[in-house]
């Protein structure tokens, strides 16, 4: 029964690498995402003097919106593999390759994570909306308003949630 049971727990340790479909499918994702991006740059660049000041804000809050997507795909996926499937090899890699919440980040914290990067894309939306406030009704802009505080919400419960369940940590003491 002890060789079924190691088996079984084999199995089911091994299947994290089917994750791995998922994170390079988010890879080809994000490369199709920078093409989308270069397009809606080039139309940027090509209309340059001809938007209006207002236009201008609008299109630039739409590049910072792609880069606030894409690094939230690049955030997933590297924090997800490192949790879930694979510690990445600091060796092979070196200092210039690391970066700053490799091994840092926690399923709890890549949530929050997750949940702030939503609030800063809703809030960028919610502000386009306002630029162009004569091309919404009443309703719709309620409901933007209510879709993003409910963002902002789920943020600071999740926040909140994290807090109180999260272990405490050991001071760091310096000498």
């Amino acid at each position: 029964m002890l060789k079924l049971e190691y088996i079984i727990e084999r199995l089911i340790l091994s299947s994290r690498w089917l994750l791995v479909i998922f994170y390079l499918g988010l890879a080809c994702a994000l490369a199709v995402y920078g093409v989308s991006f270069c397009v809606k740059f080039y139309s940027v660049a090509l209309h340059t003097f001809d938007y209006d000041p207002n236009e201008m804000i609008l299109a630039m809050l739409g590049l910072i919106d792609a880069a606030l997507v894409a690094s939230l795909i690049v955030m997933v996926m590297i924090s997800s593999y490192e949790n879930f499937v694979s510690r990445f090899d600091e060796d092979d890699h070196g200092d210039k390759d690391q970066v700053s919440f490799l091994g840092k980040l926690d399923s709890g914290s890549l949530k929050i994570k997750v949940a702030s990067s939503i609030v800063a894309i809703s809030s960028i939306h919610m502000l386009q909306v306002f630029l162009n406030l004569e091309k919404y009704d009443n309703q719709k802009i309620m409901l933007v308003i209510a879709m993003h505080l409910a963002f902002v919400i789920s943020a600071l419960l999740l926040g909140f949630l994290e807090k109180l369940t999260g272990k405490s940590k050991p001071p760091v003491t310096k000498g």
